[in-house]
């Protein structure tokens, strides 16, 4: 295992001599070179903490892991509002709902552009540290204020304006000052630490369905959307009090790590911004890779509901579905996190991610897409694969750091994020258009033969170039053969 990651990494490494360099004496204060520098003792002491096993990072981690449902409530059961606002159609928005098209891009508006934004918000936070204390309560305000606003919105533009765009603002002030102290906290376990913060995510996605459901039909929108402002606010303001920002003087103090490491680190935590993964092609190529995952992803979530559906499935199939597939990602998310922290090649953790949630839309949604039965067996492979994605980016970080000590962690997280919604972001337009390629709707055969057939298709393909990585580096050795 270890040969087949060295090999397909081995046309990008990266010298990391220039990091491993022993402490030089005037570091120390002694003033004299003659004497051998000695290995900074661990620190043991309350104030200095070590990383990744302290109260205060797994105090920090449990913030993080509480935080993902009001950031993430609203837009993993959005294929429910999706499906209530099309069917309803001018009942709820009297001046029109738009295109299905145009109801599915406030969906992948506010989860692209809370991704989008997270490059520009960590650059900020990491420069300017003391603004991560106001991001908390300004995107309280912000999130709570959009919901309350769209519950009287009488138009798809006026809520892709308040539910797609600002909600999603509201919300990315929220994830970036708590995703950054968890990076910072976290070194070895990172892939652990990460991986719970996905799946807590995904445990929200599970329930929010059938209680989304279950409010739109009692009780209408517009009260289900203020239910959504308060609730939110209830859940936002506790894991606030558990946010702390990693002491710069104990940046991870250890018997062999170097005092030149550690000034460092003091130096980044005090505002100093690197873009030093900017000169390592593995960067750019894992980057690419997880956009092109990005440009189908969202598409099982967002428009299964409306494919049960159309199919004549009951209408408790929809929200189902979009429970499993959160449900499946818990456990994708954990141990597709836990792979990188054994030291597996990130390219080769992408690529069983990316392998199996292809195989799940390809034989099972696009063959069996027609039988209950079928569906839900794809719906747990995509959530499990699929929804397990994500969790790769903490072996990309980890092989980022291992190939240059300088490099902030930190922002190639906000970059991965920043690549991910521009995917999702180009999604909502994409899956409307690949609707209208189709107007074929029979029930007989399979799913590539229904409306959603070039749908099917386009996903899996995405899926499949997510392992762009891994099939890069085996290119260029079969290159290097011939």
């Amino acid at each position: 295992m270890t040969t087949s990651q060295d090999t397909q990494l081995q046309d990008l490494s990266v010298s990391e001599a220039g990091h491993l360099s022993a402490p030089r004496s005037e570091e120390d204060g002694s003033g004299s070179s003659s004497r051998p520098a000695e290995p900074l003792p661990t620190q043991t002491s309350p104030s200095t903490q070590p990383a990744d096993r302290s109260k205060a990072a797994y105090l920090v981690l449990s913030g993080c892991v509480l935080i993902q449902a009001p950031i993430w409530g609203y837009s993993l059961a959005f294929g429910i509002f999706q499906e209530y606002y099309t069917t309803h159609g001018t009942t709820v928005l009297p001046d029109g709902p738009g295109t299905p098209g145009t109801i599915a891009s406030i969906g992948t508006a506010q989860t692209g552009i809370l991704y989008l934004m997270m490059p520009a918000t960590f650059i900020l936070l990491t420069r300017y540290p003391y603004l991560r204390r106001w991001c908390g309560p300004l995107g309280l305000l912000i999130t709570t204020a959009c919901l309350i606003a769209s519950s009287f919105a009488t138009s798809a533009r006026q809520l892709i304006a308040t539910q797609g765009i600002l909600h999603a603002i509201g919300c990315g002030l929220l994830f970036s000052p708590t995703s950054l102290c968890l990076d910072e906290w976290f070194s070895e376990r990172k892939g652990l630490a990460y991986g719970a913060m996905w799946a807590s995510k995904s445990t929200v996605g599970a329930g929010m369905p059938f209680l989304t459901s279950a409010l739109l039909n009692r009780f209408g929108v517009s009260t289900t959307l203020r239910a959504y402002a308060v609730s939110s606010a209830l859940l936002t303001i506790p894991p606030l009090f558990l946010m702390r920002d990693y002491p710069a003087a104990n940046s991870r103090v250890n018997t062999t790590a170097s005092s030149e490491e550690h000034g460092r680190q003091g130096r980044q935590r005090q505002g100093h911004v690197s873009f030093a993964f900017a000169r390592h092609s593995i960067f750019w190529i894992l980057q690419c890779g997880n956009i092109l995952q990005s440009l189908g992803y969202l598409m099982p979530s967002t428009y299964l509901a409306s494919y049960a559906y159309a199919l004549g499935f009951p209408s408790i199939t929809g929200p189902i579905f979009l429970a499993l597939i959160s449900l499946a990602s818990v456990p994708g998310s954990l141990l597709i996190g836990l792979l990188n922290d054994t030291g597996l090649a990130p390219t080769t953790v992408i690529l069983i991610s990316s392998l199996g949630s292809a195989l799940a839309v390809f034989m099972l949604w696009g063959l069996g897409g027609h039988q209950v039965a079928v569906l839900v067996v794809f719906t747990i492979m995509y959530g499990f694969f699929a929804g397990g994605f994500s969790s790769t980016w903490s072996g990309i970080l980890q092989e980022m750091k291992r190939r240059d000590g300088a490099i902030n962690t930190g922002l190639i997280f906000g970059m991965l994020l920043g690549g991910r919604g521009l995917g999702f972001v180009l999604s909502g337009p994409i899956g409307g258009a690949l609707l209208e390629a189709n107007r074929l709707k029979t029930e007989d055969f399979s799913g590539y033969t229904t409306q959603y057939g070039p749908m099917i298709i386009y996903t899996g393909l995405t899926a499949t170039l997510g392992a762009w990585g891994w099939l890069w580096t085996m290119g260029k050795q079969a290159m290097r053969a011939l």
